[in-house]
C-alpha cells in the first residue's frame, strides 16, 4: 500500500516564524502567575501518531511512525531516534521545565504489544509538549511537527544550539528572585510531597481501570467461546447420531441427520433444539463484540487519560530532582570551591608568599565569585520555572473530571447495549423447553436455592 504523502514545510519559514524568544502567557502583574485553562491547553494542537506498516524484506526495518499536527496541518514520518533527539533538544533549551520523559528504546524480540504500548506512550509524549504553553511557540517543535526532510535530527539539533538555554534568552531571568514568595522554599517542598501523594493515587486508579477494560476484554473472549461451545454441543451430538445410523450420507453437523427412533420417542425436541443452539451462538458473538468494544473504548478513554496526567506528574517529578541534583548542587559545590580558595588565600597572605601566586589567587577567586553569583541567579530562576509548572499540573486537574465523565458513559453506554442483546436472546430460549406432546414452555423461575424441584 502507498504511504501518503508528507506535506512540506520549508525549514527557513520555520525558523523565521519562530525566531523571536518564546514567552508563557502572562496576566498584567506579577509575571509568576499563569492564566491557563485546561481548555486553551488542549485546543493548542492534537497529535496523531500512528505505526507504518513495515514492508517485507531480507532485513528487518527501523519502526517509523507519521506524526500528524492538527495546528500545523502536517503529516511527517518519524523514527524513535528522532523522538531523542527531539526531547534531548527540548532538555538542553528548557532545561528547568517540565520535558516528558521518552518511553525505552526497542529490545530484542519486541513484540507487537510492546510496540503499540511504545506507539501511545511517543503520542502521549508529543501531545503534552504540543500543548506546553513555553514548547508550543518554540522553533524546534515546530520542525519536529513540521519539517518533511531526511536530516530533521541535524536541522533540530543546528535550531537549539545556535541559541543558548531559557536563563540567557528570557529577560526576566536575573531578577527571577523579585519575584519570588519569601518561603518559596518550605512552598517548593509542600508542592513536591503533595503532588509525589497525587501520583501515587493515580498510579492506583490507572491499575484499576486497566484490570476493568481487560476484565470487559476478557469477557468477551469468554462469551465468544461460550456461543461456539453451544453450537459444538449440536455438533458433538450430531456426529453421535451419524455414527449410530452408519449412514456415510449423513456428515457431520449437518442440519438433515436423523435422530434415531428409539431415542426421539416421536419428540420435536431435539429439532427444536438444534435449531436454538445455533441461532444463540450468533447471539453470544453479537454480547461478545458489544464487551470488546467497551474495553477497548476505556482503553483509549479512561486508561490512555489516566497514563497522560501520569506522565505529567511524573515530569514534574524528574524536574524537581534536575533541580535538586543539578543547579542546586552545583551552587553548593560552587560555594565549597570558593571557601577552599578563601582559606589558600589567607594562608598564602600569612606565609608571604610571592605577588604573582597571590593574585593568581585572587583572579581565580573573582571568577569563583562571578560563577557563585551566575548559579545563585539560576538557582532562584529554577524555582521561578518550578512554580510556574507546579501551576500547569493544578491547571491539568480537572482533568480527572474529563476520565470519570468517559468511565461513567462507557460503562453507562456499555451496560445498555449489552442489555439490550440479552433481553433480544431472552424470547429465544422458548424453544429449548418442550412440554408434553411437544407443545413448547417457558422454563420456571428456579428458587432462591438456585435448585428447580424435581
Amino acid at each position: 500500500m502507498d504511504q501518503p504523502t508528507p506535506q512540506a514545510i520549508e525549514p527557513q519559514a520555520i525558523v523565521q516564524q519562530a525566531a523571536a524568544p518564546s514567552r508563557m502567557q502572562m496576566p498584567q502583574g506579577n509575571p509568576l502567575l499563569l492564566s491557563h485553562t485546561l481548555q486553551e491547553l488542549l485546543a493548542r494542537d492534537t497529535v496523531q501518531v500512528e505505526l507504518i506498516p513495515e514492508k517485507k524484506g531480507l532485513f528487518l526495518k527501523h519502526v517509523e511512525y507519521e506524526v500528524s499536527s492538527q495546528r500545523f496541518k502536517s503529516s511527517v514520518y518519524r523514527r524513535y531516534n528522532d523522538f531523542v533527539v527531539f526531547q534531548e533538544m527540548l532538555l538542553h533549551k528548557f532545561p528547568y521545565r517540565m520535558v516528558p520523559a521518552l518511553p525505552p528504546k526497542r529490545m530484542l524480540g519486541a513484540d507487537r504489544e510492546f510496540i503499540e504500548a511504545r506507539r501511545r506512550a511517543l503520542k502521549r509524549f508529543v501531545n503534552l509538549v504540543a500543548r506546553h504553553p513555553l514548547f508550543s511557540e518554540d522553533v524546534v517543535l515546530k520542525l519536529f511537527l513540521s519539517f518533511s526532510g531526511s536530516d530533521v535530527q541535524n536541522k533540530l539539533k543546528e535550531s537549539a544550539q545556535c541559541v543558548g538555554d531559557e536563563f540567557l534568552n528570557c529577560k526576566l531571568a536575573t531578577r527571577a528572585k523579585d519575584f519570588l514568595p519569601a518561603d518559596i522554599q518550605a512552598q517548593f517542598a509542600i508542592s513536591r510531597e503533595l503532588i509525589r501523594n497525587i501520583y501515587n493515587s493515580f498510579h492506583k486508579l490507572r491499575d484499576r481501570a486497566e484490570r476493568i477494560a481487560s476484565r470487559a476484554i476478557d469477557n468477551a473472549a469468554d462469551l465468544l467461546i461460550f456461543g461456539k461451545e453451544l453450537r459444538q454441543v449440536t455438533f458433538q451430538l450430531l456426529q453421535g447420531h451419524a455414527r449410530w445410523d452408519g449412514n456415510p450420507r449423513c456428515a457431520i453437523g449437518s442440519d438433515t441427520t436423523p435422530l434415531p427412533s428409539w431415542a426421539a420417542l416421536n419428540s420435536s425436541t431435539w429439532g427444536s433444539l438444534k435449531q436454538a443452539l445455533k441461532g444463540l451462538s450468533v447471539e453470544f458473538a453479537l454480547l461478545a463484540d458489544k464487551a470488546a468494544q467497551q474495553g477497548k473504548q476505556e482503553e483509549n478513554d479512561v486508561v490512555e487519560k489516566l497514563n497522560l496526567f501520569l506522565d505529567l506528574l511524573q515530569s514534574y517529578k524528574d524536574l524537581c530532582e534536575r533541580h535538586e541534583k543539578g543547579v542546586l548542587h552545583k551552587h553548593q559545590r560552587a560555594l565549597h570551591k570558593y571557601s577552599l580558595m578563601k582559606r589558600q588565600m589567607m594562608s598564602a597572605a600569612a606565609q608571604n608568599r610571592e605577588p604573582e601566586s597571590v593574585e593568581q589567587l585572587e583572579s581565580r577567586i573573582v571568577e569563583q565569585e562571578n560563577a557563585i553569583q551566575t548559579m545563585e541567579l539560576r538557582n532562584y530562576f529554577s524555582l521561578y520555572c518550578l512554580h510556574q509548572e507546579t501551576q500547569l499540573i493544578h491547571v491539568y486537574l480537572p482533568l480527572t473530571s474529563h476520565i470519570l465523565r468517559a468511565f461513567v458513559n462507557s460503562q453507562i453506554q456499555g451496560h445498555k447495549e449489552m442489555s439490550k442483546v440479552w433481553n433480544d436472546l431472552r424470547p429465544k430460549l422458548s424453544c429449548l423447553f418442550a412440554g408434553p406432546h411437544s407443545a413448547l414452555t417457558p422454563p420456571c423461575s428456579p428458587p432462591e436455592d438456585g435448585l428447580c424441584p424435581h
